[in-house]
């Protein structure tokens, strides 16, 4: 039986969490998947919180990495990231829940860009961030083209 696209994109994002160690490692909830986009969330904990007493960085361009990286990876064909930015335009604050929303761009060949917006729980943008993916050989499950 051929696969919608939402199909597709929900078994492939099963079988990336179920092997997305650091994801899970870091406290992400994978809240959402389409063909194209994804939405992950965080709650910033105080092992989240660096010397200034916020979010670290790095934590935050991870969430926002992962659901780039869940939204790339959407069509079952393997993708990694190829060269991404991100730009912190607020700090998170400890007991924040933050939520980056990845959304497609554009697909061409094998690459694609992505930007994901990071807000937190009062839609108050935290950082934005742009993906470019490049895809690899290779699926996340057999598929039948029946």
């Amino acid at each position: 039986m051929k696969l919608t696209d939402q199909q597709r994109a929900e078994k492939s994002a099963q079988c990336m969490w179920e092997r997305d160690d650091a994801s899970r490692w870091l406290g992400l909830s994978l809240d959402s998947i389409g063909p194209g986009t994804a939405r992950l969330s965080m709650t910033v904990e105080k092992h989240h919180m660096n010397g200034h007493r916020i979010c670290h960085g790095g934590f935050m361009f991870t969430l926002a990495d992962s659901a780039f990286a869940f939204a790339c990876n959407s069509y079952n064909k393997l993708a990694v990231a190829q060269h991404n930015t991100v730009t912190f335009v607020a700090p998170g604050k400890l007991g924040d829940v933050l939520t980056a929303e990845a959304r497609e761009v554009v697909r061409y060949g094998r690459s694609g860009i992505y930007d994901v917006r990071v807000v937190n729980q009062d839609e108050k943008l935290i950082a934005e961030f742009r993906g470019n993916s490049r895809v690899l050989e290779g699926t996340h499950f057999e598929e039948d083209d029946g």
